[in-house]
Parts: structure tokens; sequence; C-alpha cells
């Protein structure tokens, strides 16, 4: 098909030259304005009415791979477009090229269709976001998914696990080795329990559950069944010994990494795996669920209470009444069952209550069968004493972390439930053995296990983060490479960004000498890799880049994101041994630069080459592919490659592994233009109310939100994520938005990183206060508490009071170290948008709502008056 269009310009200056892919460019000319061409070349002097035709035949404009598109590389730029995307009445509008394509017979100006375009008064999505009212959790759970997940339960430490479920006809225990489920015997199925209390499934579903005081790993449960009442308590301990620090044992971490899906091990690792294996699984003792149940007649009559005890629907078992055991054919036990004390007479039971009475049923769940001996001994164990030491364990763990108090409950208890819930999967022999940061049902990764050992530092864990690193050290291979899920090949650079994490908060120069031939190893590795692609024909598609897949989806090429972790991983090396091997760190920044430049490079041709796409405003944005290879998003199924994946969405590879990644890893400036448009971009076409569709915590553009000061998009982002990604009542997180993955960590973590940023952020030598706090925090009689969190610059506190009813708010913070930040801002924003008449102790930008306190010494207290 033969097509012309006309690119009318503003009254600027310019030099350029068109380029066709799949199709002929048959002319090129000026129609309007002082200018000139020669072959696919293009000049105008500054003059108005620019106005250039360009001709094409064999112009494929239809929906099948490989469109036509047309690209414009100028001294302004470069951009393309879709041939069959012009269209008169929505003209591609680019004001930051100060360019408009339109049909050919559209006879307008510049100006008028400009003036066109802005009388239509669209907004782009983050400007729609930003006009909004402040999100707010009961706002966003009101408008997105409510997922339910089953709650896991264990001794952390330990890959014994209880997972507790609810099939919508029965509650259901799984135990798991991990992610492996517990058999009765090598080829035998799966062990699944059940039990039941009350009448059954009703035309009614009156079943809560809540964690012990909002945050404890002890389920308490609550159903309501007419006038009786079922109040559940669940909780793992060990068989017969207290559950104190010292009494815990751990799993070896390369024994329960090898029980997680999707790990890896050499060759070597698996001989050390198997030689394990055996000391690990023939435990003297086991881990216990601990399940009580006590129905209380509500009424004014008697009523019965039913109860159906555990049970086994996988394997063939018998109910000893005289005892209270469930036994496997072998004589094993599998459930010890009491009612009110005594054994279980029957498995199902059926007792009258006078009202006001109770009954209470309690059954101690082993995690594997145990001979009758020491069910018998299990059967003498006190639920009260076991249930009051579990709580005082978990306590323990949290006292030891940095405290964190919010005006806002659920965000409170999210934070400290979501630190035990990481601390529950991450396995190792204590002390002081590696452990290992599983995401969910998956081994550690790399990327993915990032934000779980980043807040662990964040909050003051920084021993257990320490640890946790040891684990990618250790399984290090000998050539420097780290892989330890499936074929993912971005784990080397994302490491050795969090190990140059931890060396911020840490600033410990002797670990870092320790690890140094650990660090050259794997940084060399990655240099080797970038050289086998310094190949001149990979010139805007993948130059000195590394290639291979980062996720499930199977895409081997040079991807910004695996690049972009190289980066990152490099430089923080660099910055690591500036003090320890000064000739290495200078080395490595020298080829960490190099690297970010080729990247940049990379990126800048692609989005060149890459189709523009229509924002809400009516003017048009250009965009960029996840690697270097293609020519624009995936999503936009200009080739021939499959934009649906098992994840559930179209835009995975550009929402969740894309470019805008980039921002995040310091190759791309957050204030640059690139950064906007790449998050304009995903943005418009990738989000659903600020979340991005399948695996939404993979997209990092809330960080970039808060960095470029865009609180209400943040906070957009923020709150329907965990409302729809995290169950409203346990706070366990899922994978996805359909059931996949449990305990998924990995999400967890960036939530928590989340709410890290939403309190405070670095930004280079200055330290931001609440920069992402929602304005409701600032209520009168509203508080916030920071105590013991870490920053880059040292352990941080921070005391903020709304006395707004006596007209202002205060706030002190202390950053206790010899490296404090140069100045901190603390954002102190008014409930109702106010700006501070009155000013103590700091200077006050009133566009941020943000204290500025200069030549900070370490403290400093402020007062804003309203």
């Amino acid at each position: 098909m033969d097509m012309t269009i006309s690119v009318l310009w503003d009254s600027g200056a310019l030099q350029g030259l068109v380029e066709a892919r799949n199709a002929e460019l048959a002319d090129v000319g000026i129609r309007g304005g002082d200018g000139s061409v020669s072959g696919n070349s293009f000049s105008f002097e500054p003059s108005d009415g620019c106005r250039l035709n360009i001709s094409v035949s064999h112009a494929n404009l239809s929906l099948a791979a490989e469109p036509s598109v047309i690209s414009l590389r100028t001294s302004r730029g470069a951009f393309s477009f879709l041939l069959r995307d012009v269209n008169r009445e929505y003209p591609i509008f680019l004001p930051q090229f100060g360019a408009i394509v339109t049909e050919a017979d559209d006879l307008r100006s510049y100006e008028q269709i400009e003036n066109a375009v802005r009388l239509r008064g669209g907004q782009t999505t983050l400007q729609r976001l930003e006009g909004e009212a402040e999100e707010t959790y009961e706002n966003a759970a009101a408008n997105t998914r409510n997922v339910w997940c089953p709650t896991w339960l264990g001794l952390s430490r330990d890959m014994r696990i209880f997972e507790l479920g609810w099939d919508r006809w029965t509650h259901t225990i799984r135990p798991f080795f991990h992610s492996q489920a517990v058999r009765t015997s090598p080829d035998g199925p799966p062990m699944q329990l059940r039990y039941v209390a009350g009448r059954g499934v009703g035309c009614g579903e009156n079943f809560t559950r809540r964690l012990e005081d909002g945050v404890l790993p002890i389920l308490h449960g609550q159903l309501i069944d007419d006038d009786v009442t079922y109040d559940y308590t669940a909780f793992a301990a060990l068989e017969s010994s207290k559950l104190t620090p010292g009494n815990l044992r751990g799993t070896h971490y390369l024994v329960a990494d090898g029980h997680a899906i999707g790990h890896t091990f050499t060759e070597s690792q698996e001989a050390q795996y198997a030689a394990l294996l055996p000391g690990e699984m023939d435990r003297d003792e086991e881990a216990v669920l601990f399940l009580r149940i006590e129905a209380v007649n509500t009424g004014s009559a008697p009523r019965y209470a039913w109860f159906k005890s555990v049970w086994s629907d996988q394997t063939p078992y018998s109910f000893d009444g005289a005892a209270g055991f469930g036994m496997l054919q072998d004589g094993r036990v599998f459930c010890v069952s009491t009612i009110d004390g005594g054994p279980l007479p029957k498995e199902e039971i059926a007792v009258l209550l006078a009202p006001g009475k109770t009954a209470v049923l309690e059954a101690f769940v082993p995690h594997s069968p145990i001979s009758r001996e020491r069910a018998e001994r299990l059967a003498k164990q006190d639920f009260d004493r076991r249930h009051s030491e579990c709580s005082d364990f978990w306590k323990g763990k949290l006292a030891s972390a940095a405290t964190v108090r919010l005006p806002e409950k659920r965000l409170e208890e999210m934070t400290r439930a979501g630190l035990l819930h990481l601390d529950l999967i991450t396995y190792g022999l204590e002390p002081d053995e590696p452990v290992t940061p599983c995401v969910g049902v998956y081994c550690p990764i790399g990327s993915e296990s990032a934000p779980i050992v980043q807040f662990m530092d964040s909050i003051g864990w920084n021993s257990v983060a320490r640890r946790a690193l040891r684990y990618f050290l250790d399984k290090q291979h000998d050539d420097g490479f780290m892989q330890n899920y499936g074929r993912y090949m971005l784990e080397t650079g994302a490491v050795l960004w969090s190990i140059g994490e931890h060396y911020r908060y840490t600033r410990d120069d002797q670990w870092a000498a320790e690890i140094a031939p650990k660090l050259l190893k794997s940084c060399d590795y990655m240099l080797r890799w970038r050289e086998r692609n310094r190949k001149e024909e990979l010139r805007g598609r993948g130059y000195g880049m590394l290639d291979g897949k980062v996720a499930d989806p199977n895409d081997p090429y040079h991807i910004f994101m695996l690049n972009g972790y190289a980066y990152l991983g490099l430089s923080r090396t660099a910055e690591m041994l500036r003090s320890v091997n000064p000739t290495e760190s200078e080395r490595l920044a020298r080829a960490a630069d190099d690297l970010k430049q080729d990247i940049r490079d990379t990126l800048f041709e692609t989005m060149a080459r890459s189709p523009v796409v229509p924002l809400g405003d009516g003017t048009w944005c250009p965009t960029a592919p996840a690697w270097a290879e293609a020519d624009g998003p995936v999503c936009l199924l200009t080739d021939a490659a499959e934009g649906w994946t098992p994840h559930g969405t179209i835009g995975i590879r550009d929402s969740a592994l894309g470019p805008l990644y980039l921002a995040f890893q310091e190759v791309v400036e957050p204030d640059e233009p690139a950064a906007a448009w790449l998050l304009n971009y995903v943005t418009e076409l990738l989000h659903m109310r600020n979340v991005a569709f399948s695996q939404p915590y993979y997209s990092r553009h809330p960080w970039l939100n808060l960095r470029l000061g865009q609180v209400n998009a943040f906070l957009k982002a923020h709150y329907n994520a965990l409302a729809s990604l995290a169950d409203r009542e346990t706070y366990t997180f899922t994978e996805h938005y359909f059931f996949v993955s449990n305990h998924k960590t990995h999400e967890e973590g960036w939530f928590l990183m989340q709410m890290r940023w939403m309190l405070y952020m670095e930004q280079g030598e200055d330290l931001k206060l609440l920069p992402g706090i929602p304005r409701t925090w600032m209520e009168n009689g509203k508080s916030i508490e920071l105590d013991g969190m870490v920053s880059y610059f040292g352990p941080l506190s921070l005391r903020v009071e709304s006395r707004l009813d006596d007209g202002y708010v205060t706030a002190s913070a202390k950053v206790n170290s010899d490296r404090p930040p140069k100045r901190i801002g603390i954002r102190l924003p008014h409930p109702k948008g106010k700006k501070a008449s009155g000013v103590e102790g700091g200077r006050y930008d009133a566009e941020t709502e943000t204290i500025w306190v200069e030549h900070f010494g370490g403290e400093a207290k402020v007062r804003l008056s309203f």
C-alpha cells in the first residue's frame, strides 16, 4: 500500500533524516517553511509553517507482524512511529521534539493542531493521579481484588513448615520441608490433613482469621455458627523443648535450599547436599503444630458443638479412641487429640453445651508421624505454656529489630508481621551459619532476595542480612558466576549490589577485605561476559552488554534489567574496595562507567526506533523495549513474538522487566527526560490504579514516583498493590493475582522496602524523612516513631507529633554515627494541604512541605506552625 503523511515542526532550526522499516521510502519533500531535502535528509531554517511530507510504498498497515515504522533522526532527538497510527483526528503530537505527525491532507498548522489537542483538556495518567485526592487503604480495598492466602507456621531457621489452609469445605494442614510435601513413605502421596469444627458449609461464611497481636506467626480464627462460637489458635513449636533461640538448631542452608523449587547446584554442592541430607532429615525432635479450638455457647438455650478432629485424606489410617491418636497403618502417630483435657474418644463428637459453657479440642500434629511412645509424651504437653513460649520467642525477635510506630495500624502491623514472614523461611544452622533468604516456595534468587536482605539491613538485622549474603558467596561458582534459581542469569550483579548495600549500612571495611577475592572473581566474570559482546555488529543492539534471561520468559537477550544490575554490582564493589584495595576499586569504577555508557548508548538507540504511544493528554511519548534486539515493547505485538505469558498478562516483559529499571539502577537519572518518558509510557499502558498487572512488585515505578516527588502516584501504587496482593486478615502475600505460590516474600520484601522509602530515603548526601507519608498521618493527636532504623548514614531515630488543634507539628531526628548526612529534609504535610505560617529549626520549602536542616550535625528539632 502507498501512503503519504505530513510531519509538522515548530519554528526552530532543524536537521534530520527519514528512515522506513517494513516499507519503501518513496519521497521526502518540503511542503512548508524554509527548508531543503537531499535524498532522505532534510533541514529547516528558523521559520513558520515547517512541513515535511513523507511518501512510502509497499506499506504494511495491518495488525499483522512487522508493520511499517517511520523513524526521524533529528538534531532535536530521534523518534519513531507506526505508520498505521497516523490519524488526523488524533495526530501524533510530540512537544518534546517540537513535532506533529498527521495525514497529508490535514492542512492545519502546528499551532492549530496543538491548540486543538490542548483544548480537549486531557490529562496523562500521572497528571490525573497527582490531581486526585490521596489514596487510602480503605478506598484501595473497596476497588481491588480480595485475595485469600493459606498461612505458614514454623520455627524460624528450620525448613519444617506447616501450611494452614481452607479449601471451602474443611480446614487443611499440609506439612512441608519448605516447598516439598512430607510423605509418609518415599513413594507415598503428599501428606494432607483435615479438621472441622461446627456444622459445616452453609449459606453464610462467618470465619475470620488474625495473627496474634496482629503480627506474630500465631494464627487465630473465629467461626460464628449461630449460637456457638469456635475460637481457633494454632502455632508451631518444638516437640518437647522450650522454643528459645538457644534451643533452635535450624536446618543446614544447603539442605533447605535443596528442598526449594528451582534450586540449582554445582556438582560439588550436589555431593555436599547428599552427604548432609540423612542427618538433617533424621532429627531427635519434631516440629509440632499445636492447635486448639474452643467452642462456647453464646445463646440462652443448650446447643451442640461439633468437632471432627484431624484426619488424613491421602493415606489409610485408624483412630485410637482410648489414646486420642490418629495412626497410620504402620502404627506411627500423626495427631494427638484431646477434649477438655482427656483423650478424644472418637474422631467425630457432638458436645451439648449449656449457655455460657465451653468445650476445648486440642490437636498436636508432629511434622512427620512419630512413634507411639513419643506420642504419649507429646500428649502431656501443656498448650498454654507452649503458646506463651512461642509468643515470647517471636516477640524477642521483634524486640531485636527497630521500633516502628505509625498512625495507620494496618501498615504498622504489616511492617512488623512482614519482618517475621521473611524470617520464618530464612533457613540455616544457628547461631551464625549462612541462611537462605528464600522467596516463597522458591529458593533464594539474587534479584528476588534483594529486598528481603536489604529490609533486614534497614530494620537493624545486619547480622542476619550478612548471613543471608553468605549464602550467595558460599554458593558462588568457581568462575565467579552466581546462579541459584533455574536458568536466571542476573543474579551475579544483583547479589553484588545487595552486598554493596550492606556495606553502605555497616561500613565494615574488615568484612569487605575478607570477601574481596570473591567479589573480584564475580566482577571479572561479568567483565569477561561483557567482553564477549563487544562486537561491532552489536552497535545499537547490545554492544558491550551482557546477554541472558532474567526471569521466567525464555528471552536470552541483551536485557536492560540484567545490565543495570551488572552496573550496580560493579559500581558498588568499586565503592566497597575504595579503602581496602584502591587499585582494584579504580579499575572496577572505570569498568562500571564504561558499561553504563554502553547501556545508555543502546537505550537511546532503541528508544529512537521504538514506536511512540499516545497519552491521555493528547501528546505521544517515546518508549523502549526490554532488550536491545527488539524494535519496540513486546506488548505492542509488532513482531512474531507472543506477548501473553502464563503470568496472566500481555505486558509482563515491559512492565516487570523493562528499561524503567535503569532509573532505579542508577544508569538513567530520575530527572532525565528518558526516565519521564518511560515512566509515562508504562503508567499509561501497563498499569491499573498505578499498579502493574502481574507480579506488580517487580516494577520499580513507585520508587521513581517518590524520587520525583509524585506522592499521590506513589500512594496509589502502594495502597492498591498491598490491598490486592496481600491477605487482608493475615498479611501473607501471594505471587500473582491468581493463586500460584504462597508466602511470597519477594513481593512482601518490596512492600517493606516501599514502607522504608515512604519513611526515609537517601538521595546523595541528603536524608529525606517521611517523603511519602499520607496527609492523614499528620492529623491532630497522631504521631510517628522510628527508633533503630538504619540508613546509609547510620542508625536513625525520628519522633513526630501533631498538635494541630494547638496550631503546630513538631519533629525531632537523630542520626547516631560519625557519618551523618550533610542535610536532612523532614516532610510534614498538613492534612488539608495548608502551608506553614511559622517555622523553627530549619528552612521551609512550601512546595514540598519539607523543612530542610542544613549542615546537619547529628540531631535536629523542628516545629511548624499553622
